[in-house]
């Protein structure tokens, strides 16, 4: 295994040579209100790992060129795909509009949730985190094929956006044969 210190995975560059030859997954990733400049960045980090086809930034949350979300993101801002909708609701229809056979998945804590590892993760696949205390809207809750939840099973009732989006996505990927 390479460690990196920080000065290397700030440094990256790729060319788009490089860029080409990864292979997208048919991932999207909706931001629906996220507050934190430091949690967006982090979810480019994540969509980069994932190789996700596009971050989709809805509402309040803040949008590149933004000097904390691309110290956060490691630059992957420059290269992740991205665009902004007014309502999360907006991005997931259009997403539909464009593959009817998209499943979306909203990360919350919900009556309707159920637990992250029992959901049926078939590609393509959007998946939606919401405002850092609000969470997702109710009209993304409503329209969403699975609520999907993260056990807790200490004091704290739930965890950072990224760690939650963090855990669901990497579940996602142990089923990416089923695109």
């Amino acid at each position: 295994m390479v460690k990196l210190g920080a000065k290397e995975l700030r440094v990256t560059h790729p060319s788009r040579k490089d860029l080409k030859k990864i292979k997208k997954n048919p991932i999207y990733i909706i931001v629906d209100n996220v507050l934190d400049t430091y949690n967006v960045g982090g979810i480019f980090r994540l969509a980069d790992a994932v190789a996700a086809e596009k971050v989709i930034l809805c509402g309040e949350t803040e949008t590149p060129p933004h000097t904390r979300i691309k110290k956060a993101s490691i630059n992957t801002t420059e290269w992740v795909a991205w665009s902004y909708a007014s309502t999360a609701v907006e991005a997931l229809q259009e997403l539909k509009t464009q593959n009817s056979k998209l499943k979306t998945i909203a990360i919350e804590q919900s009556k309707r949730s159920v637990p992250y590892t029992k959901i049926d993760y078939k590609f393509p696949i959007a998946f939606v985190v919401g405002h850092e205390s609000e969470g997702a809207s109710k009209e993304v809750l409503d329209t969403a094929d699975y609520i999907a939840e993260i056990p807790m099973w200490g004091v704290n009732k739930s965890l950072n956006v990224i760690l939650s989006l963090g855990i669901v996505l990497y579940e996602a990927m142990k089923h990416a044969d089923n695109r």
